[in-house]
């Protein structure tokens, strides 16, 4: 078994196919996996020669057979995959050898939803079918490899986990940022893929060795399985109409060895990496011991684009995506409101929270449709984890498995059947659950009492597999008013939990004052004494004044705020900003007002209104639409174009080349432009100003190549700065490009690939428009390209993101 060596030796994967089988005569265009069944001597030779290269797992050749691809007649899926573990396996009789055979598994090609049109259970379902095929034709383990978006590898590993009984290896595609497509940081991967419980995860494609250098250290700063290791044989170059890369054999090997002296347990090749690389990676290789993988105590919970650890100062948990005494978020649950719930997530990141928590449960609403649209809207406009927050078990489930990172689960508690229906759904979905110190007797009065509690959740969680790291527990503040010894009980529990037990702690903070007048008094200070006491999170108002200056002021002294630098930026002009707001009226916390109430808290700041160009940066469609009606009474289309549209589409591009806003966040700010766009062009059509009609761009990926993702990103935007576009699809031969070309006198073409094997198709394409429609300017993009790559295969640009597409179309058509 695979996983009894996993960690204990060092494990050497095979390398590259596509370029083998370009070398073999695979046509542009031509699926691969459909050499399985014609050309199967051809297959099994390269497997052949990997093995007795010395690789001990070998990689099927169905990197792009799944349900999607293989749904619409020529062979059927089954066939493939059947036919792919056997020529593995043969190749390993012919050679003499024992290998691992592992079904790989690639990306569908789509973006799923809501970035994207592919639902996530389709994307499961597509994956489910390939791997059910791969067990039962004999496949050892299951390799995920060159994903790039965290929700499509949780849709894999959910299907391979849910029915399969086969290891599961994860890899994905980082770029020089080590960020993936969608945004995703390496911790936030990490997290993920440790809350599903895959046997081991990695890095392959995209880089070169000594690139992925950066990413392997931090993978294993943080990764508590073995870590695996794929880089491509450097950079892709054209020479005489053929794809070459330009790391050779020895160096490939030499870096390899660097790579597994820093701690990789498995190591191989991707595009561009021949037999001879593994081969010589291996023989510098052999021998050479696996460093123990160390088991990292980090309690993660993360979103696709973040991850947060509790451990350094205390977190803040933003608490107003709750219904519980707020009438304004009620009404808004029972008119299906999104908006409003996003704005109030919004400004609860703005104001300085970690985590959002997000409770919808209400008893004349659907909880667990309305928990799963929250869920998926509130990670359309914000990087930051959530914290699911239910009693209801079916809406816990759907939000856990629809949630796209590893979620803060609120709650379970004490109660055997709480744990019973609670734990398995984090052994099997990931998370990081609260546990609530009350069971069957109630809530103990006593620290000893909660104690008790915390140990029986720490004891019932480990019979599921769930460590420690996985709990954080939530000692209950009861409020004062009622419980006089209600806050010392609490931070004496706080403190044990921490010191005795060795896990980290929640609290919701405000019940401790309910009932007692000028509220935010109370609340600032229990709030200081139980971050003293050990609170790792609180679960507060982060517009509350009272309670930022509270947990500020903590960091600051405790030393958690490195020489007081948050504390400076943020109050240094504060008493120039009080002078100038003499006379104004006292805040909600000099009013002794309500945290919970539906003003915002005490001393709330700011508010949830918001002009057009604000709520197109932060992607809220519908009140984009609103917003534009109302405008356009007093305002002409163009006006508001240019002085709201195009600046908020700027802003967010600025910031997506900046890395501080996430493909999500990009596209939903485009959907919000295309919302309000949408009411301006409605007036422009009945007579209003016209806008100057800017040219129409061809979009398409390349013939032989079905992944989309690229070419719809750059659509949307393009579309958002006033193109037109032809969009002819995937998988589309050059003489159908140069057709449109010539039936509508474009002069700028997009085209997309995401395979190595692809790019001779576009560079085919380049090659016929140069020579049919020499006005017309073609720009690239897409995984497997790079600026050198670009110029030689005659590409006038090369976009290494969608927002530098935008520009080149603006900058050639202006």
């Amino acid at each position: 078994m695979i996983r009894e060596d996993l960690g204990k030796k060092l494990l050497f994967f095979d390398g590259g196919m596509g370029t083998l089988l370009q070398a073999k005569g695979l046509k542009p265009g031509e699926l691969p996996e459909t050499w399985n069944a014609e050309r199967p001597e051809d297959i099994i030779g390269i497997h052949r020669a990997y093995i007795e290269a010395g690789s001990d797992l070998v990689l099927t050749n169905t990197f792009g057979a799944n349900a999607l691809k293989f749904r619409d007649g020529g062979y059927p899926l089954g066939e493939i995959i059947e036919k792919a573990v056997g020529h593995v396996k043969e190749a390993a009789r012919r050679a003499g050898r024992s290998v691992y055979t592992a079904l790989d598994v690639g990306p569908t090609g789509k973006l799923l939803k809501p970035m994207g049109d592919l639902e996530f259970e389709d994307a499961y379902e597509a994956f489910r079918q390939a791997m059910v095929c791969g067990e039962q034709a004999g496949a050892d383990l299951i390799h995920i490899e060159t994903m790039s978006d965290t929700c499509e590898i949780k849709a894999a590993v959910l299907a391979a986990k849910e029915n399969t009984k086969l290891p599961v290896f994860v890899t994905a595609v980082f770029d020089e940022r080590r960020k993936l497509l969608t945004g995703a940081d390496v911790l936030a991967l990490v997290s993920l893929l440790e809350g599903l419980r895959v046997d081991a995860l990695g890095v392959n494609c995209g880089l070169g060795p000594v690139q992925m250098l950066p990413v392997l250290e931090e993978l294993l700063s943080y990764a508590s399985v073995p870590v695996i290791v794929k880089p491509n044989a450097g950079l892709p170059k054209q020479q005489g109409g053929e794809t070459v890369y330009d790391v050779h054999p020895e160096e490939f090997a030499r870096t390899m060895k660097v790579i597994v002296e820093k701690g990789a347990a498995l190591i191989g090749g991707c595009c561009g990496t021949t037999p001879e690389h593994i081969g010589h990676m291996i023989r510098e290789c052999k021998g050479m011991s696996v460093k123990p993988v160390c088991r990292k105590n980090l309690t993660m919970v993360s979103s696709y684009g973040q991850a947060v650890i509790l451990g350094s100062g205390s977190k803040i948990i933003g608490e107003r995506i709750n219904p519980t005494g707020k009438k304004k978020f009620k009404q808004a649950l029972k008119d299906h409101d999104l908006d409003y719930i996003l704005k109030e997530g919004i400004l609860q990141e703005e104001n300085g929270a970690h985590i959002l928590d997000v409770n919808v449960g209400l008893p004349d609403i659907d909880e667990t449709a309305m928990m799963v649209e929250a869920v998926q809207g509130l990670q359309s406009v914000t990087s930051l984890p959530l914290q699911i927050d239910t009693v209801d078990i079916r809406a816990m489930e759907a939000a856990m498995r629809i949630y796209n990172g590893k979620p803060m689960v609120n709650s379970v508690s004490g109660k055997q059947e709480s744990m019973d229906a609670v734990f398995p759904l984090i052994a099997k979905y990931g998370g990081v659950v609260v546990g609530l110190t009350l069971d069957e007797e109630g809530i103990p009065g006593t620290a000893d009492g909660r104690i008790r509690v915390a140990e029986k959740i720490i004891r019932e969680a480990a019979r599921y597999g769930i460590e420690k790291k996985d709990l954080v527990i939530d000692v209950l503040a009861m409020t004062v008013s009622s419980e006089p010894q209600g806050a010392a009980v609490a931070l004496e529990a706080l403190g044990r939990v921490r010191k005795e037990l060795g896990v980290h702690t929640v609290l919701g903070v405000s019940n401790i004052s309910f009932g007692l007048p000028c509220r935010p008094i109370l609340n600032a200070n229990f709030y200081t004494m139980a971050m003293y006491s050990g609170l790792s999170a609180g679960i507060v108002n982060p517009s509350s004044e009272a309670m930022m200056e509270a947990y500020d002021a903590y960091h600051a002294l405790l030393g958690f705020d490195e020489n007081c630098g948050r504390y400076v930026e943020k109050y240094a002009g504060r008493r120039v900003r009080e002078q100038a707001a003499v006379g104004q009226s006292p805040s909600g916390s000099e009013r002794g007002q309500d945290v919970s109430a539906d003003s915002g808290g005490s001393g709330a700041k700011g508010g949830t209104v918001m002009d057009l160009r604000a709520v197109i940066e932060k992607g809220l469609k519908e009140d984009a639409h609103r917003i534009a009606g109302t405008l356009v009474q007093t305002q002409e289309p163009l006006e508001i174009i240019n002085t709201h549209l195009i600046p908020a589409l700027d802003c967010v591009g600025k910031g997506f080349e900046q890395g501080t806003v996430f493909l999500p966040q990009l596209l939903m700010s485009a959907e919000a432009a295309k919302a309000a766009f949408a009411v301006l062009k409605e007036q422009i059509a009945e007579g209003g100003p016209q806008a100057e009609k800017k040219e129409k761009v061809v979009l398409a990926t390349v013939k032989g190549d079905i992944h989309d993702i690229g070419k719809n990103i750059v659509k949307v935007l393009l579309e958002n700065y006033s193109f037109e576009v032809i969009d002819l699809g995937k998988d589309v031969p050059p003489e159908a490009i140069l057709e449109a070309v010539k039936a509508q006198d474009i002069r700028l073409v997009g085209l997309s690939a995401l395979m190595t094997t692809t790019v001779v198709s576009m560079e085919e394409t380049i090659r016929l428009l140069k020579k049919e429609a020499p006005n017309c300017r073609v720009m690239v993009g897409g995984a497997v390209l790079n600026q050198e790559y670009a110029d030689m295969i005659g590409a006038d640009f090369y976009g290494k993101d969608a927002m530098q597409s935008v520009y080149y179309a603006q900058k050639l058509l202006k």
